[in-house]
């Protein structure tokens, strides 16, 4: 249509209908011809998981189960580990302890980097792991196709499960399970994929007795367990004055640590008692409606946790999956941790000095509340200290090394 044409029919319209129609009629026409170019080159959504769409795709557990290999193997042994790109976790923190360890008695230990959405360069892995990671000797490189002929593979999450399980090799395969992860998501997709895992029957060695006895009570899977220990380099009981504070381990961003949960709690412990810092750190909650004053420590250093624990009575740590680490780390320091009560967590430690408590935040309020009135608290917290000063990360890795002999030694 010419352009006399069309401003000719917009002022007829505008004369019978007025400009409101002309204005409706210009739009629909807008958008009729955007819908009609842009057909052809429409972006489509693209299956997305934590794993690799075709390596899920290709993990045929069901139909072409996994068998270890029987061959012996002899120490030392070449070990190759697949992990997501490490920043500052404690999961990771956790893998190149053993790492290390595994070094340190001889072992050959490779890295094989495995993600979706973190791609990092080699150096810049390094850089993090520079900050507070042990120091190890093993070389990191990305997983393409193929790995290093090794005695043992190990995966170290859901997601690096489905490369592990698709590798040729004659590897014995290892699960290094430190979570339940399907309850990281909802019922969905995800979470059936992540479960799946555990039928891939790898022999799991599991952080804590908790998830050793559930994988192989539900899902048949082989495994054995190390417990929890302590790092003294990094924690350290370090103040014998009395103390005005409350920790909380605030990670809006990790469901499983029931950032509402604590809040709701920390309300109610702080109308009871207003007298007492309560210190947030874990993430930047500055753009979270908190309830109460507060003392926001953001993201930290491992090595800057010490000082900040050494300041408080009590901490709220609320564990809805396994256990964290935190709690021990916590006693270590002189410091009470208040934990959401369930197997989940007495199945991994029995201490005496955890405040076992049941997981509404009334309950937890005032379990906080017991702590800090507690009579005599300064010599209770020094008592609690030395209640883990057994507890160790050799011995943990010595146990880790044992039942890896084990199962390759046959």
């Amino acid at each position: 249509m010419k352009i006399g044409s069309r401003i000719k029919k917009a002022l007829r319209v505008v004369r019978r209908e007025g400009l409101l129609r002309l204005l409706i009629l210009s739009l629909l026409k807008i958008e009729k011809e955007l819908r009609k170019s842009s057909k052809s080159d429409k972006v489509k959504f693209k299956i997305n998981f934590l794993t690799k769409y075709n390596d899920a795709l290709r993990a045929d557990w069901s139909g072409n189960p996994y068998v270890p290999p029987k061959a012996k193997k002899t120490a030392p042994y070449s070990i190759n580990w697949v992990m997501s790109p490490p920043d500052r976790g404690g999961g990771h923190q956790n893998i190149f302890r053993f790492i290390k360890y595994l070094e340190d008695q001889g072992h050959t230990c490779r890295i094989y980097l495995y993600s979706v959405h973190d791609l990092p360069t080699i150096g810049e892995v390094k850089q993090r792991l520079a900050k507070s990671y042990p120091d190890t000797r093993a070389e990191i490189r990305w997983l393409d196709n193929r790995m290093e002929p090794a005695d043992a593979i190990f995966a170290t999450g859901w997601e690096t499960a489905y490369p592990v399980f698709n590798d040729k090799s004659n590897a014995h395969k290892f699960y290094f399970v430190q979570d339940f992860e399907p309850y990281f998501y909802p019922v969905s997709s995800e979470y059936v994929l992540a479960e799946n895992t555990y039928r891939f029957n790898f022999f799991g060695i599991t952080a804590g007795g908790w998830l050793a006895h559930k994988l192989n009570r539900d899902y048949g899977m082989p495994t054995a367990n190390y417990d929890f220990g302590a790092d003294k380099q990094l924690y350290r009981y370090t103040n014998d004055k009395p103390r005005k504070e409350v920790f909380f381990y605030a990670r809006p961003v990790t469901a499983r640590r029931g950032f509402e949960l604590g809040i709701m709690a920390l309300q109610l412990f702080h109308e009871k008692m207003p007298d007492y810092t309560i210190t947030l750190a874990g993430w930047d909650v500055s753009d979270y409606a908190i309830p109460f004053p507060y003392k926001n420590l953001k993201s930290l250093q491992l090595n800057e946790l010490s000082d900040v624990y050494n300041q408080s009575a009590a901490a709220l740590v609320i564990s809805l999956t396994n256990m964290s680490l935190i709690p021990l780390e916590l006693l270590a320091t002189g410091v009470i941790p208040v934990v959401t009560d369930g197997p989940n967590n007495r199945e991994v430690s029995d201490n005496k000095y955890i405040q076992y408590t049941a997981s509404s935040p009334q309950a937890l309020a005032d379990a906080l509340v017991e702590v800090v009135t507690k009579k005599d608290l300064p010599k209770y917290v020094k008592e609690a200290s030395k209640s883990v000063q057994g507890l160790n990360w050799d011995a943990s890795c010595a146990k880790f090394e044992e039942i890896l002999k084990e199962k390759l030694n046959g």
